[in-house]
């Protein structure tokens, strides 16, 4: 389960770009809102306060664990410069920032490395806390379907083949499932879990409130947005 959801997500958010070929903004919008809420409740309600456990528990059992005087704050503030430096690249595509740069389907446009390398980076470190956590599975889930939506009308939009948006969805599908597994079974990366949570925190906190901030034109806050928001926090609340 906790590999297949995020997966699914990306997987049904291309199916449904391609199929509905969706035109409201505003229902994407709503959408973006809810899943950055979702996520930015799960991450404060129970990924934070585990990291901060797993700290407190190295402090006390273990006086010449490498966990002893660490930083987490400075690890957390780390993930979010690194997805400031990410979303550098990536034009901000994590939380459905795209803009079309175009839409001339003559010519086929050529793909986007940075913007590829950049996602799937994002995506593969968010994948890496659920092998301890597996309710953020259903969080990165319910972030990655709109943004599936949103980046692949964006492709078709930019005129890019259909090959290409469909490998490059694919691979951004199969990123944070990797990212799950590779936590779970290399040491080297399991001795390092709670650093490297915390980074995914600083990451998922600049997400989603980045998200939460830029769901509404004009950053407008109307009641449907504080309605999904609100159903956001319960709801990760409740998990």
């Amino acid at each position: 389960m906790i590999y297949s959801l995020p997966l699914l997500s990306v997987i049904l958010g291309y199916l449904a770009a391609l199929i509905l070929k969706p035109t409201n903004r505003k229902n994407l919008k709503l959408l973006l809102a809810f899943s950055g809420s979702f996520l930015l409740s799960l991450t404060v309600m129970h990924l934070l306060p585990e990291v901060y456990e797993s700290v407190a528990h190295a402090h006390k059992g273990h006086e010449h664990g490498h966990n002893h005087n660490s930083p987490i704050g400075l690890y957390i503030m780390a993930g979010i410069i690194f997805q400031i430096i990410l979303e550098y690249f990536s034009k901000g595509a994590e939380h459905g920032h795209v803009h079309g740069s175009g839409h001339d389907h003559t010519h086929k446009s050529s793909m986007p490395w940075l913007l590829f390398i950049s996602l799937c980076t994002h995506a593969l470190l968010e994948g890496m806390p659920v092998t301890h956590h597996h309710d953020l599975a259903w969080g990165i889930a319910i972030h990655h379907f709109p943004i599936a939506i949103i980046l692949t009308a964006f492709f078709i939009n930019s005129g890019l083949s259909k090959t290409a948006i469909f490998l490059f969805m694919l691979a951004f599908a199969v990123m944070t499932p990797l990212g799950t597994l590779v936590s779970g079974n290399l040491e080297f990366i399991s001795h390092y879990y709670t650093e490297i949570s915390a980074v995914v925190v600083g990451i998922l906190f600049h997400i989603s409130s980045t998200i939460i901030f830029e769901s509404s034109e004009g950053h407008k806050f109307n009641m449907a947005k504080l309605l999904v928001i609100i159903l956001g926090i319960i709801m990760a609340y409740f998990l």
